[in-house]
Order: C-alpha cells, then sequence, then structure tokens
C-alpha cells in the first residue's frame, strides 16, 4: 500500500494520476451541454448504496471510471452560462491551479513549522484586503472556512469586546434580511436567537437606519447592550447593500462595534466601476469577505477582517505542544493565535496565484462584467408583462416572479412558480434558485458567471414562463 503514498518514489505515478484526472474532467466541461442531467435522488442513490467501500478497486483509473458514473455524469456545474441559482461562481484557472498545489504539499496554516511561508502568503494576502477595505494599519485577520465561520468570528470578538459578564443583556442587531449565520452565530455564542434585533428593510431591501437608531435607542433605555451592528454589503437574496455610511455613524455614536457581511459584495473591492458602492465599509469594526463568491475562487477561500488586530486575542488559546506562549517573544508567526480553527487548508494560495497571475483588475473587471448583466436582465423583466421583478439590482441578482395574465390567485401564482422551478431543474436546461418576498414565492437569478449573456437570461425567461403556463394550463384541465 506504500506505493499510494505521495513521496520521491512516486512522483511519477502522481503526475500521471492527476494528469488523467485532470483530462476527464477538462473533457467533461469541453463537452457539457446543460447545468444538470436533471438525475433524481431515487435513481443516483442506487448506484452509489451499491458500492462496497471494503473492497477497494485498487487502481486511480479504475476509480475515475467509477466516478464518472456516481459523480461527474451528474454534477451540478457552475461553469455553465445558464446555472443562475446560488452564490456559486465559475473558478479561475490560476486558482485551480493551486488547489493542485496545496494538496499535494499539504501545508497546514496553524503553525509556522507547518506551514513557513504559507503562513507569510497568507499575512501578505490579509494585509493586502485590509488595504482594500481601507481599516488602517492596526488591522489584521486570518482566512476561514466560509462567511458563516467569518461571521461567527467577527460576533465573537463583539461580543468579548462589550466587557459584560450579564450575556442575556446583549443584542444584535441585523436588517430583517441579512444572512441566517447571524442568529445561529448569537445561538452558539450563547446569546440565543432573540437576541437578533431585526430591523426592517426599505423598498430596495437595505436596513432602515430611522428604525436602527430606534431600537438602539430602546436597547440603551432598556438597560441593555447593544454588542454589535451587522450591516450587509450583499444581501443573499437580493444582492442589496445597506447604507453603511448612516450605520457607521450610529454604531459611533452609541459605542457599537460594526460588523460589515461582504461575504457577497467583497468583490466591489477589486471594482473598476463601483466601488463606492462599499463607502462606508472602512470604518466597520470588523468585516467578512468570501473570496469563493465573488473573486471566482474555488470553495473554501473567505476571511475575517478586524480593524484591531489586538481583538484576535479573543480567540488565542496556547497549547505547549503547538504554539506556547514563548513563540509570541520569540516573533514566531503562528496563525492559529487568530483562528477559531487548528488545523486548516492553504486556502490563501489560490488567490495568491489568481492576484500574480490576472491581478486585481482581473477580477475586478470580471466581476464589473456579472454587475452589468444584471442591470440588462433587470431592464429584460422590468419590460416583460409576464413577470414582477422586486428590486434594481445593486450587484448580481434578481428576484422575480411569473404573473400569469388570467390568473388572479395569488397562491396559484406561487404554486405555478414553485412548478416551473421545479421542472426547470428535472430538465437540466438551466438552473435557478428561490426565496419568499413576504409571504409569496419569488424565483431568482444570481448571476456570477461572465460567459452568461442577456440570450441566456432571456432563454430561461421563456423556458419559466413555459413551465408555468404547463402548469396552469394542466391546473385548469383538472379543475374542469
Amino acid at each position: 500500500m506504500r506505493s499510494h503514498l505521495l513521496n520521491d518514489t512516486t512522483a511519477e505515478q502522481y503526475r500521471r494520476s492527476v494528469t488523467d484526472g485532470v483530462e476527464r474532467v477538462a473533457a467533461k466541461l469541453a463537452t457539457t451541454e446543460r447545468p444538470f442531467t436533471g438525475v433524481t435522488v431515487d435513481a443516483l442513490a442506487p448506484a452509489i448504496d451499491a458500492i462496497d467501500l471494503d473492497k477497494p478497486l485498487q487502481d486511480t483509473a479504475a476509480v475515475l471510471d467509477e466516478l464518472e458514473d456516481v459523480y461527474l455524469r451528474d454534477a451540478i456545474y457552475f461553469h455553465h452560462p445558464r446555472y443562475l441559482a446560488h452564490l456559486n461562481c465559475p473558478v479561475v484557472i490560476p486558482a485551480v491551479l493551486g488547489e493542485a498545489v496545496l494538496s499535494a504539499v499539504n501545508s497546514s496554516l496553524d503553525t509556522w513549522d507547518q506551514s513557513a511561508g504559507g503562513t507569510l502568503i497568507e499575512r501578505k494576502l490579509i494585509d493586502w484586503t485590509n488595504e482594500r477595505i481601507g481599516l488602517g494599519p492596526a488591522a489584521d485577520g486570518v482566512f476561514t472556512s466560509g462567511g458563516t465561520q467569518s461571521n461567527l468570528q467577527a460576533l465573537l470578538l463583539a461580543r468579548e469586546e462589550a466587557k459584560t459578564d450579564m450575556l442575556a443583556k446583549l443584542r444584535i442587531f441585523a436588517s430583517e434580511v441579512s444572512h441566517f449565520s447571524v442568529k445561529k452565530s448569537a445561538k452558539l455564542l450563547g446569546l440565543g436567537q432573540d437576541a437578533v434585533v431585526s430591523i426592517p428593510v426599505d423598498h430596495d431591501k437595505r436596513m432602515q437606519t430611522v428604525a436602527l437608531a430606534r431600537e438602539l435607542e430602546r436597547c440603551k433605555q432598556d438597560g441593555l447592550v447593544p454588542m454589535a451592528v451587522v450591516a450587509t454589503a450583499g444581501t443573499t437574496d437580493f444582492g442589496s447593500i445597506d447604507p453603511l455610511p448612516e450605520i457607521a455613524e450610529l454604531c459611533e455614536q452609541f459605542g457599537t462595534w460594526m460588523h460589515v457581511d461582504a461575504a457577497y459584495g467583497c468583490g466591489l473591492l477589486a471594482s473598476l466601476k463601483h466601488r463606492d458602492r462599499l463607502n462606508g465599509i472602512e470604518r466597520a469594526d470588523s468585516v467578512t469577505v468570501d473570496y469563493h463568491k465573488s473573486f471566482f475562487q474555488p470553495v473554501s477561500s473567505s476571511a475575517v477582517l478586524v480593524r484591531d488586530a489586538a481583538t484576535l486575542r479573543h480567540a488565542t488559546y496556547h497549547a505547549e505542544y503547538l504554539n506556547p506562549r514563548r513563540m509570541v517573544e520569540e516573533r514566531i508567526p503562528n496563525q492559529v493565535d487568530k483562528s477559531l480553527q487548528t488545523t486548516r487548508r492553504f486556502d490563501a494560495l489560490k488567490l495568491w496565484m489568481t492576484l500574480r497571475t490576472m491581478g486585481a483588475d482581473g477580477i475586478g473587471q470580471l466581476f464589473d462584467e456579472v454587475c452589468e448583466l444584471a442591470r440588462e436582465g433587470w431592464k429584460l423583466l422590468a419590460g416583460d408583462p409576464r413577470f414582477d421583478v422586486v428590486v434594481e439590482p445593486s450587484l448580481s441578482t434578481l428576484v422575480f416572479r411569473y404573473i400569469p395574465a388570467a390568473v388572479t390567485d395569488p397562491a396559484e401564482i406561487d404554486r405555478a412558480n414553485l412548478y416551473a422551478r421545479k421542472a426547470l431543474f428535472a430538465s437540466g436546461d438551466a438552473i435557478v434558485a428561490g426565496t419568499k418576498v413576504g409571504a409569496r414565492h419569488y424565483l431568482k437569478f444570481t448571476l456570477l458567471n461572465p460567459e452568461t449573456q442577456a440570450s441566456d437570461i432571456a432563454a430561461v425567461l421563456d423556458l419559466i414562463a413555459g413551465h408555468a403556463e404547463q402548469y396552469l394550463g394542466e391546473s385548469l384541465d383538472r379543475a374542469s
């Protein structure tokens, strides 16, 4: 079995095996005509259930053959221009190359003696991101597994900086369309979901700062502690960006930690046209960024950034076998001192390879393209009497629903839209997401692929309308 260990004696086998895998994936990418085959759980599960994991195939070529049947053939391919569903981006080649390198070398980014240059590369990228945000010379941060972990760590720091042992008195303020991880974090931090005060949004799905000011004042009057305000720069459902300068003013007035969840909107940090939409982010105490959303990086690649590096001490624990205190005195940089994780992949290498190959302007150009595409899509929807579109996009998300001319029952319209989404997914011709606006069901395009064209959007809208009309026709037949 030693023949499968990657080392000096198996380097050639490694080259052949990885090349074989790359060629197969490349072939799939080159020939994929739809984002999905439409396979069902019931059709695919038996094939995977039938595999006996205690009887290995011994040969990686045979394993790849099997993988074709249980994964590659039916995978959902985000690179396809008609994948329009969630915050999944097509990835850039330099980052995929970085993924191959980091997996093979397998550095662990917790301590210097497990990563060496990897530690310094990650720190350089954190500094680069902080400069883009404008957090100042005392800023720091660390890579994380994703936005949920970044938000959790930021709120942990905010809880500790609130300097009270009376957790029941702590309150977090976030808009009613903020990410679910805010409430999840509150629960994990011992505060309970009730600690999150939901602030209403305006017509554009942005936090209403008048309502925020009112709730902050009420918090103080009730003897509670305003622990943090979470402003969102790119909500998951609408791509909306909260009014960051006004929120920063209120946080300063009430002495409240300001966290900006820019997991989606962080692509604007590299934008050549729309960077001003993030004005005010530089006043945050902490920021979440997900490079694997709008920087076109493979999952996972995320970071939490802080204005004051000293606040990261709240995540520090010294273990004698790993990062004893003497290492601080010896100025040995250990990233585990800042992280909620111990063993951690060198995900920063993917962004490093991307910046060193394409530059920030290259990333920004791609993100600007999808933002412009969303503008075109909004015009198509706004001019099409078959659809109701919710808000003009700030980033690259469109929320809408099909409105049949002859049907006025909102519940029936809901069912038609749900059916259309399900039927479209089953066909594999395109994939769209869904959400609720109030009590009603809507559909959602999340546009993160610069290869998607306005013609793709128009074609998918026609498919949606066709499926919805089919459902309504069958519904009328059943009723008669």
